[in-house]
């Protein structure tokens, strides 16, 4: 739809780097119109993971001895509410691979964390509606940050769902992300939703410390489907951060799991919203039609949009008509506040900060990803991501380690309102612990 369109403006966050003296060197691929999760849904093709350019997975099977329970697994159930241990596994190894098959980026922003990743950039701009940054940045081993809803002007970014949307950073490190933030934060007037207060750039700790804090384990988002990798290394942090000095708790945010639905709601009717201005002919895509001008809006639209983008537009437009609106827009916008309390009780008994997983797993194939349709997808990626964007709270994912299978797993640090600076310090502390090698363009060849 805007292959051969060029903005007559500047988005304010682009407008600010360059201010500051920032060279942006060009545009990165992603999902079409950031709706997916994947970044396989786009006219350019799909941004391939660099930490693996080729399938080589290696097949472990366990034996059923169950051994004795580690101490992390112990805190784990303290902590997690879970009862299982660990088992003792002899391991039989089985390498498989398929140069026909790759494992995929993340998304929507996939393209963004794919030039921090491989150091083609010192950072980039991506967009956050449900976990669009922190996704692909934990898949590709990057730091991906999601300011507070108003922290960062949305004007000049193309609108996906304006309630939710947030400009946000990709950057190697967490220094690097709050340079970029503090370029690109701040009152706008072209943007309403904005803070007013005057913004006060801020540098983080030289050596942080979580000496005190409070932080909490949201016990839903202990999930059957959370691969063990990440469930260890989440576990493994916790343990980190209490040896350091902080307290470590379970919490409760019984309403996150009725976000995904809540979101495909609200996602629907406002993209049936934002993507009618795309007409063909004010400006956008326009067919070759000229029978009427029903016609044309139709094959312009027709032609402009992929399946996924004229889907959402299709839902939206059901869930608003007279009918339905109450039964469903209405009711996710009630829901939506029970998410948005959740948070704020929990800051409000004393948490400092969230600390929870990214996501369900390290990346995963393409042909895996791609035998589901997008919004099976969505929901499935999204499941630790979205209820911040419903709350408007900051988050950061930051790369703890590597997979047995050399592919990155990152863990999620979730702030409170406009506290972003707070949060990223705490994020500094579990870097400079964990010292996550970053990839170098001389080690893709033998990774893949």
């Amino acid at each position: 739809m805007l292959e051969k369109y060029i903005p007559p403006y500047n988005a304010t966050v682009v407008q600010r780097l360059y201010k500051q003296g920032g060279v942006l060197i060009g545009k990165t691929n992603m999902d079409e119109y950031a709706m997916g999760c994947g970044s396989i849904d786009s006219i350019y093709g799909p941004v391939r993971n660099p930490w693996k350019y080729k399938y080589k997975m290696r097949k472990v099977e366990k034996s059923k001895t169950a051994g004795p329970a580690t101490q992390s697994t112990l805190h784990d159930k303290q902590r997690l509410g879970t009862r299982g241990t660990h088992s003792s596994a002899a391991q039989h190894d089985e390498v498989y691979n398929d140069d026909s098959d790759w494992f995929i980026s993340g998304g929507s922003s996939g393209g963004s964390a794919v030039a921090v990743a491989t150091g083609s950039c010192f950072g980039a701009l991506g967009s956050d509606t449900g976990g669009s940054i922190r996704n692909p940045a934990s898949y590709c081993g990057v730091v991906g940050l999601k300011p507070t809803y108003g922290h960062v002007s949305r004007y000049g970014l193309i609108p996906l769902v304006n309630s939710l949307d947030v400009p946000g950073i990709f950057a190697r490190s967490v220094d690097d992300a709050n340079i970029l933030l503090n370029c690109i934060a701040g009152h706008d007037v072209n943007d309403s939703t904005t803070i007013s207060d005057d913004f006060i750039p801020q540098q983080l700790y030289d050596e942080p410390s979580v000496k005190g804090l409070t932080i909490g384990i949201p016990k839903e988002y202990y999930v059957k489907e959370l691969s063990d990798e990440v469930k260890q290394v989440w576990c493994d942090i916790a343990d980190m951060l209490e040896n350091n000095g902080a307290k470590v708790i379970q919490v409760s945010l019984p309403h996150t799991q009725y976000s995904i639905n809540t979101y495909s709601i609200i996602c629907a009717c406002e993209v049936a919203s934002n993507m009618a201005r795309y007409d063909g002919i004010e400006f956008g895509h326009r067919a070759d039609n000229n029978e009427s001008t029903e016609s044309l809006y139709a094959q312009s639209r027709h032609e402009g949009f992929n399946d996924v983008v004229r889907g959402r537009i299709f839902a939206g437009n059901y869930f608003l008509l007279r009918q339905n609106y109450e039964q469903y827009f209405k009711k996710a916008l009630r829901v939506r506040r029970l998410i948005h309390d959740d948070f704020t009780r929990v800051y409000e008994n004393g948490i400092d900060i969230l600390l929870t997983p990214t996501t369900l797993s390290t990346a995963p194939s393409y042909r895996w990803f791609s035998q589901a349709d997008n919004r099976t997808r969505t929901a499935e990626q999204d499941v630790f991501t979205q209820p911040i964007n419903m709350a408007g709270v900051p988050a950061v994912t930051i790369p703890i380690r590597l997979s047995e299978d050399s592919l990155p797993i990152s863990l999620q640090i979730i702030g409170q309102k406009f506290k972003d600076y707070e949060m990223l310090n705490i994020a500094k502390f579990i870097e400079q612990e964990v010292k996550f090698e970053h990839l170098k363009l001389n080690d893709i060849a033998h990774l893949s």
